[in-house]
């Protein structure tokens, strides 16, 4: 199996894990925050959503990673919908999988621009980045969904 491959199972299981943890929130908590000046439903998704396309990007940008962290938290700060958010997540997964679907094993190996975040490590590396970001923000959206009443179902069963 290509690297490639292994990519996409598992950004496949990424996914399917986040959407999974995460259904039992609907658009009626799109606002829902534990504290004030946390972000919301919505926010926690967009955020995992914008985190996707960053990683991507970055592995692939001569300069690496872009690095303004303002920039990035005004665009999540804005999402107030969860549907949106979560449409922004599977297009993220989506592009992610064209993208790393399209490179042959000595692309993904080939090391990530030098740099504080990831640097020289093999741009591969990216893909348990965004597994290990993404079960962070599913882990906490089922923090969410419990201050609401809500029960998040365990994301291993029926796989």
């Amino acid at each position: 199996m290509s690297l490639a491959q292994q990519a996409l199972a598992e950004l496949d299981s990424a996914q399917e894990y986040f959407n999974r943890s995460t259904r039992t929130l609907t658009e009626a908590q799109s606002g829902l925050a534990p504290a004030e000046g946390m972000m919301t439903a919505a926010q926690q998704v967009a955020h995992a959503a914008q985190t996707i396309e960053w990683f991507v990007e970055g592995a692939f940008r001569p300069e690496g990673f872009d690095q303004d962290w303002e920039t990035h938290a005004k665009a999540v700060q804005a999402v107030t919908s969860l549907a949106a958010a979560r449409e922004w997540f599977d297009r993220a997964v989506a592009s992610a999988k064209g993208t790393l679907g399209s490179k042959s094993d000595a692309d993904l190996l080939a090391p990530l621009a030098p740099g504080p975040i990831m640097g020289g490590a093999p741009r591969v590396a990216i893909v348990s980045a965004i597994t290990d970001h993404t079960a962070h923000h599913r882990g906490a959206l089922t923090v969410y969904a419990r201050t609401a009443g809500l029960v998040p179902p365990m994301p291993y069963m029926d796989m």
